[in-house]
């Protein structure tokens, strides 16, 4: 399909979208920002090892920060690989989304709808940060922390199954806006068309979409971000399975906006299950249930019947997921601060 086509197609879905209002259920404004055309693809030069000489245990530093974090609280692993994913898809890896508000710029990206207040693992980012500035100063960017954090979490949670080799020798960036952030990130109310432009827009393709879509095996959400799904719909084949449509219900009229766990049969871990659970219309958000699309429905049943097929995929897809944008020294620089430019 061409991109023009395509892009007929995502404006026919999100205007859908607007006619029932479902922006509106979580925060989102109406209308939508536009989707971005495809970003050229580039050849940033990351490789394996890269900071064997300048800084030998810049890697092992990120290693134990995360392994500390995720021994305390397994969701922290879910935020860090939810991190990486936000920081890329956005003006690429280059760790925009860790600036903090300033004078100058009062929204950055993490104050964006689809960040704030849901995002975590910052302060497991600024301690590796602190240690490496200590060890070797100056030399290994936030960028590649983000990018060393969520293999490391993807390596802890999914008990050494899912081991990525993530190269370096990312830049950081100096600019980051929280209004790109809804241009950038897939909604949680998406359907498969519009996750199908989303990430073409960076470089990525079908299957890596739904590859990276199985990280929502693990982690939290709020019931904001699936209030539309309940109760649920019978005439809607995929709707949310009954049983846990009317458990979320319960627990999300408490009062606030209280969270749930996203795989409530393996909670913990990172693994297939949630292939299993889109099959069994036991996930949360709208854009999971499009993943039963007849374009997608063929790769759902093959990870989820296969194991160590989806571990195997989602390794190669984080790495091509890191390659998005990188900064190269010319137009990044390596932060002394990760919630800060120089």
């Amino acid at each position: 399909m061409d991109n023009d086509k395509l892009a007929a197609l995502v404006v026919v879905a999100l205007l859908g979208c607007m006619a029932h209002t479902c922006q509106a259920s979580y925060g989102y404004p109406n209308p939508m920002p536009p989707i971005p055309s495809p970003t050229p693809p580039t050849a940033p030069a990351l490789t394996l090892n890269y900071y064997s000489y300048s800084c030998p245990n810049a890697e092992a530093i990120v290693r134990e920060a995360v392994k500390n974090a995720t021994d305390n609280n397994r969701g922290i692993g879910a935020g860090l690989i939810r991190l990486f994913f936000h920081d890329c898809f956005v003006r690429g890896c280059d760790a925009s989304v860790l600036l903090d508000a300033t004078t100058a710029n009062p929204e950055p990206e993490k104050l964006g709808i689809p960040n704030f207040p849901s995002l975590r693992g910052f302060e497991v980012i600024d301690a590796a940060k602190a240690k490496l500035e200590k060890e070797c100063g100056g030399v290994v960017s936030c960028a590649d922390i983000v990018a060393f954090a969520g293999r490391d979490a993807s390596f802890f949670l999914s008990n050494g199954v899912v081991d990525i080799k993530m190269p370096a020798g990312r830049y950081d960036g100096h600019v980051s806006f929280a209004n790109e952030t809804l241009r950038d990130l897939p909604p949680p109310f998406a359907n498969v068309t519009v996750l199908e432009a989303m990430f073409k827009a960076k470089g990525l393709d079908l299957d890596d979409m739904v590859t990276l879509s199985g990280a929502h095996t693990v982690g939290i959400s709020h019931c904001s971000s699936f209030a539309d799904r309940l109760p649920a719909d019978p005439s809607d084949p995929t709707s949310m399975e009954p049983v846990l449509a009317s458990s979320l219900q319960q627990k999300c009229s408490r009062g606030g906006d209280p969270v749930v766990v996203q795989d409530d049969v393996t909670p913990r871990d990172l693994d297939k299950q949630y292939y299993q659970n889109v099959l069994d219309r036991k996930v949360l958000f709208k854009s999971d249930a499009a993943l039963l699309s007849p374009q997608t429905l063929k790769a759902v049943e093959h990870n989820a019947k296969n194991p160590g097929k989806w571990e195997r995929k989602f390794t190669d897809a984080m790495v091509k997921m890191g390659n998005i944008e990188v900064k190269t020294k010319a137009n990044g620089e390596i932060r002394k601060q990760c919630r800060f430019v120089n």
